[in-house]
C-alpha cells in the first residue's frame, strides 16, 4: 500500500506510542515531521519516505540513563518496519523509512547514505534547537534533576561543558554544534536561523545572571 494512503493507520499508533516526557512527545514528532516535509519538498527527497520516518521515529526510546539507550534507533527502526509490512507497505518503502530511523540519532554518528535519511536526521536535530530545542533541553534538565548550571561558570568560560551535571552546559555541548553537521542546504539555513535564538538568549542569560 502506498506510505501516503497509509498516513492515517500510522499517525494512530505513533501518536498511541509517544512517551510524555516533552522532549520526545507526540508534539516532537508534530514537528519534525514538519520540518521533514519542508526540506524534502525543497531537497528533491521522497516526501512519503521521509514523513513516514518522521512520523514513526519515536515509536520506540529507551529512557536516557537506559544501559541499552544507544540502540534506541535500531529497535525503534525494527518496530516501524514491522509495522509498516503489517499494513502492507512495499518492501522498498519499508526498508527506506526503516534506515532512515536506525541511523537517525545524533549519538550514533552516523552520516546516512541515502537523501531520505539524511532530511530525517536534519530534521530531527532542528528541532534540538533554537526556541523549541531550548525548551526541551530544560525539560530534559528538570527531568534528571539537573541545575540549570554551574554556579561558579556557567558559560565554561574556564572548563570544558558537561552536560550530565549542567543543562546550560548542554547548549556548548551539543546544541551549537548541531548547524555544521546538517546535510542539506535546507537544514542548514534553518538551523543558523535557530542557532541566532540560541546566541541572542545565552547572551541575556549571561546578562541576567552574570
Amino acid at each position: 500500500m502506498d506510505l501516503t494512503a497509509l498516513a492515517p493507520l500510522l499517525e494512530e499508533t505513533a501518536r498511541a506510542r509517544c512517551t510524555d516526557d516533552p522532549a520526545h512527545d507526540w508534539l516532537h514528532v508534530r514537528r519534525v515531521v514538519a520540518n521533514a516535509r519542508t526540506i524534502a519538498a525543497a531537497e528533491g527527497a521522497d516526501r512519503a519516505v521521509c514523513e513516514t520516518a518522521a512520523l514513526l521515529h519515536e515509536l520506540f526510546n529507551h529512557p536516557k540513563g537506559h544501559p541499552e539507550s544507544h540502540r534506541s534507533g535500531e529497535v525503534c527502526a525494527e518496530h516501524a518496519r514491522a509495522l509498516l509490512r503489517e499494513h502492507g507497505a512495499a518492501e522498498h518503502h519499508v526498508e527506506a523509512v526503516g534506515y532512515a530511523i536506525a541511523v537517525h540519532p545524533f549519538s550514533l554518528g552516523v552520516t546516512p547514505t541515502t537523501l531520505e535519511a539524511r532530511v530525517l536526521q536534519d530534521a530531527d536535530r532542528l528541532d534540538a534547537i533554537g526556541a523549541i530545542g531550548l525548551a526541551r533541553c530544560f525539560a530534559t534538565c528538570a527531568s534528571l534533576r539537573r541545575p540549570f548550571y554551574d554556579p561558579d561558570d556557567p558559560f565554561c568560560d574556564h572548563r570544558a561543558p558537561d552536560d550530565k551535571l549542567w543543562g546550560v552546559d548542554h547548549v556548548y555541548k551539543k546544541l551549537l554544534k548541531l548547524r555544521d553537521g546538517m546535510h542539506t542546504a535546507t537544514g542548514r539555513a534553518m538551523a543558523a536561523r535557530r542557532n541566532e535564538v540560541i546566541e541572542r538568549f545565552m547572551d541575556d542569560l549571561r546578562a541576567e545572571i552574570g
